[in-house]
């Protein structure tokens, strides 16, 4: 069997508020080959970065080698040579106890900034580390308030807003009559035993169905006195169709709204798909109120815009 080679390890916590960012760094010498690794917390002390360092550390050497600790750190040193009580960081100790299971190993301190070139690799990748953790959120910082930059100045191209930032309506006046068409999808997501109900017809408010797509015919006429900012349209259409998922336990609601108009029907379909999920929710709700209810746009004809699609 060869001779087992000591492996020399150097390593370093850094904090920058303690608490606050840390990091921390750590030299690993086996015959010629160094190996350095560092790492990073965003909210962490400077005790709990030592301790850390030493852990990933361990988990990079084989349990058979024969190794020596260096630390500037009391804190680190006294806990293990001593048996210093553990009163905090309770969770670094017990992984540190795991990794030192049948590990040969030595601790030694040396005194920090004393000139030892280890001990200074080992501090500036620590404090590397740290120091990058506040330069990320700088960046983040910086990232979020040129998102909100480019918010302000999209302001201006919100139809619905003017150029003092105030609500209006958008006079479309000048805009030719063309025939338009839009449609969404909304859902209800139920009770197994909630949706066999409905097919059976057994709720005593009536056919749960028939009285939702009426309700979603309803709504889309009702889009512009519930919806601040809409046009009032003349509708040439409304359709109400429901496709049942007994498998996913869902109604799939897919109400279409027509018109020729100068301006578009999306809000009018959204409206009645809307109305008739909460039209069947209303007549389930005695059986089942843990009913999930939405909607979305699922495509639109006509206009400027011309045809959208959405999945």
């Amino acid at each position: 069997m060869g001779e087992i080679s000591m492996i020399h390890v150097y390593t370093d916590g850094a904090c920058l508020g303690n608490p606050g960012p840390g990091g921390w760094g750590a030299v690993i010498i086996e015959d010629d080959i160094t190996t350095e690794l560092s790492g990073k917390e965003a909210d962490t002390t400077n005790n709990r970065m030592e301790v850390t360092a030493v852990i990933e550390a361990l988990k990079k050497i084989s349990e058979e080698s024969e190794i020596i600790i260096y630390s500037d750190s009391t804190y680190v040193i006294n806990t293990m040579v001593k048996n210093w009580k553990r009163n905090k960081n309770k969770d670094l100790w017990d992984l540190l106890d795991r990794q030192m299971v049948g590990r040969k190993v030595k601790w030694k301190w040396v005194k920090g900034h004393s000139g030892d070139p280890l001990n200074e690799r080992a501090d500036r990748l620590a404090h590397g580390a740290a120091t990058s953790v506040t330069s990320q959120k700088k960046k983040d910082i910086n990232e979020e308030e040129g998102l909100s930059e480019h918010l302000k100045e999209q302001t201006v191209d919100l139809t619905h807003i003017n150029s003092a930032g105030e609500a209006r309506m958008v006079n479309v006046g000048s805009k030719p009559d063309t025939e338009r068409e839009a449609t969404a999808k909304g859902f209800v997501r139920m009770k197994k035993e909630t949706l066999e109900l409905i097919k059976k017809n057994n709720f005593e408010k009536g056919d749960v169905l028939a009285v939702a797509r009426i309700a979603g015919v309803m709504g889309a006429k009702e889009t512009s006195r519930l919806i601040p900012l809409c046009h009032p349209i003349s509708l040439t259409q409304v359709t109400i169709d429901f496709e049942i998922d007994d498998e996913e336990c869902l109604i799939s609601i897919i109400a279409t709204a027509r018109c020729t108009g100068k301006t578009g029907v999306e809000m009018e379909a959204l409206n009645a798909s809307m109305i008739a999920a909460l039209t069947i929710y209303d007549m389930c709700k005695s059986v089942d109120r843990g009913m999930k209810i939405g909607t979305q746009l699922y495509s639109k004809t006509g206009g400027q815009s011309g045809n959208v699609h959405f999945e």
